[in-house]
C-alpha cells in the first residue's frame, strides 16, 4: 500500500471518528489539515488573529456537518470550500462594498503584463492583507480561488461590475505596492503548489 494510500485511509478513519463526535479524532483532522486551512484564512483574514478565528468557525462548521461528507470524493476540496466560505461569511458581515463603479469606467486603459510571478508565496500574501477587505476578497475569489465573476457577484451581493471593478483596482494597488519595493529582490520560492497559486489567473486580463 502506498503512502497516499495510508494517509487517505487514516483520514478517513478520522472522519468516522469525528462523525461519532469523537474529541480525539478532531483534534486530529484539525492538526493534519491546519496547515491548508490556515493558508486559505490568512488570504482573507486582516491579520493571523482574525484568520484564527475565521479557521476555527471553519473547522466547528466542518464538524457540525461532516456526516453529509461523501466519502467518495476528495475530502480536501470539500473542506476548503468549507473554509472559504466560512471566511466569506466573516467578511460579508462586515465589508461595505462602497466602491460601485462599472468595470466599463476602466475598460480603455491599457494593461500592463503581470509581475505578480516575481514574488514568493509569502511576500504575494503580504501584499495581499495590505488590500482593503473588499479588493482582497474579490482577488482571493478570483485570482486564487477560481470562481467567476457571477459567481463572485452571487457570493457577495454585489454587481458583476462591482467584482470585476474591484478585481482590477485591487491589481493596481497590488500592482503600485509591488512597485514601491525593489522587486528584484523577490523570487519565486516554495513549492510547486506556491508557483501555482502565484499563477494561476493572474494575469491583468480583465475576464
Amino acid at each position: 500500500m502506498t503512502a497516499n494510500r495510508d494517509s487517505e485511509d487514516i483520514i478517513q478513519e478520522y472522519i468516522q471518528g469525528c462523525i461519532r463526535n469523537e474529541r480525539d479524532s478532531q483534534k486530529a483532522l484539525y492538526k493534519h489539515f491546519y496547515s491548508f486551512a490556515m493558508g486559505i484564512c490568512l488570504r482573507y483574514a486582516n491579520d493571523r488573529l482574525d484568520a484564527a478565528g475565521i479557521l476555527n468557525d471553519g473547522f466547528f462548521k466542518a464538524f457540525k456537518n461532516i456526516a453529509k461528507y461523501e466519502s467518495s470524493k476528495a475530502f480536501m476540496p470539500w473542506l476548503g470550500r468549507i473554509i472559504t466560505n466560512t471566511a466569506i461569511d466573516y467578511y460579508r458581515a462586515n465589508l461595505k462594498f462602497a466602491d460601485h463603479i462599472d468595470i466599463h469606467d476602466h475598460e480603455n486603459i491599457a494593461q500592463a503584463n503581470s509581475i505578480y510571478d516575481k514574488l514568493a508565496y509569502q511576500d504575494l500574501l503580504a501584499l495581499i492583507q495590505n488590500l482593503s477587505p473588499a479588493y482582497r476578497t474579490v482577488f482571493n475569489l478570483y485570482a486564487i480561488d477560481g470562481y467567476n465573476h457571477e459567481e463572485i457577484a452571487a457570493m457577495l451581493g454585489i454587481s458583476i461590475g462591482t467584482s470585476k471593478s474591484n478585481l482590477f483596482k485591487a491589481r493596481q494597488k497590488l500592482q503600485e505596492m509591488l512597485k514601491a519595493t525593489d522587486a528584484k529582490t523577490y523570487q519565486v520560492g516554495g513549492s510547486e503548489t506556491d508557483r501555482h497559486l502565484l499563477q494561476v489567473r493572474l494575469n491583468t486580463n480583465m475576464q
